[in-house]
């Protein structure tokens, strides 16, 4: 934050500063942030939010505001790529390993029981920092 000061960057300078403020109020509720995957989806949420608001910006024709929130989806999105996430090689390894041990013990294989083997309590992949989503979207893809 100290150097997007000096440097006079105020879109950087903006994101932190709305970053810190709702680190700072989920901090203060009953599910503070714990984990980077938590402050990544924060992130992520941020970023949609500026590039729904500069495509109504782009249509109301404000193209000052438009460039002001996809500055802001840049500088979002810079900072969730820093944050680091589980591959999604190894996720397809883990969920092909965890969907060929249910159909060898006879389990019925859907999304729900396989996305609770693998990111469940005592899944493979329990306790990395995994995206659930994308962990999701991979199950669907793979059955």
């Amino acid at each position: 934050m100290k150097a997007a000061m000096k440097a006079k960057d105020t879109n950087r300078l903006n994101v932190l500063r709305g970053i810190l403020a709702e680190t700072t109020n989920a901090s203060k509720t009953s599910s503070p942030f714990k984990t980077d995957i938590q402050l990544l989806s924060l992130l992520k949420k941020r970023a949609a939010a500026s590039k729904a608001a500069a495509q109504e910006f782009g249509a109301a024709r404000r193209d000052d505001l438009k460039d002001k929130e996809e500055a802001q989806v840049e500088v979002l999105e810079e900072y969730a790529a820093k944050v680091e996430t589980v591959g999604t090689d190894e996720i397809m390894e883990a969920i092909a390993k965890v969907v060929e041990e249910m159909r060898t013990d006879g389990v019925s294989v859907n999304k729900g029981s396989v996305l609770k083997a693998v990111i469940g309590a005592g899944g493979v992949l329990d306790g990395k920092p995994v995206e659930k989503a994308e962990v999701a979207r991979i199950v669907m893809r793979m059955l």
